[in-house]
């Protein structure tokens, strides 16, 4: 699982970061618990930062648009209560895009890791 924690006086900055991952952030989600509606996503993101990312509908709702757009995503309306909430889950074709966004992700992290913090041999 990844959890993206930042520095409370760099979260501006870290935003842009994190804007390249929403769409993976989503499908591991969805991965995760099957489907979710828009709000239970942000929420979901911001228990999980504890708090340090807020993922804004502005940013959310185009990314879920994109990936259904895309047949990553498929959405399912539900009427509960006397409100009607959509639900995103995974198509098949979503289960295998999240499989090869993690692994890319993953090598990215991995990279990044050796940048940032290289571990040094005797060799």
């Amino acid at each position: 699982m990844y959890i993206f924690v930042f520095n409370t006086q760099s979260v501006m900055a870290n935003q842009k970061l994190y804007k390249g991952s929403l769409q993976t952030i989503i499908l591991k989600l969805l991965a995760e618990n099957n489907k979710m509606y828009g709000y239970e996503i942000t929420q979901k993101v911001k228990t999980l930062t504890h708090g340090k990312l807020n993922i804004t509908e502005g940013a959310l709702y185009p990314a879920l648009h994109k990936l259904e757009a895309e047949g990553i995503l498929d959405v399912e309306v539900l009427n509960i209560g006397n409100r009607f909430r959509k639900y995103y889950k995974l198509t098949e074709h979503g289960t295998k895009e999240t499989i090869s966004r993690l692994a890319e992700m993953q090598t990215f992290i991995n990279t990044m890791q050796q940048l940032v913090n290289p571990s040094f041999s005797l060799e």
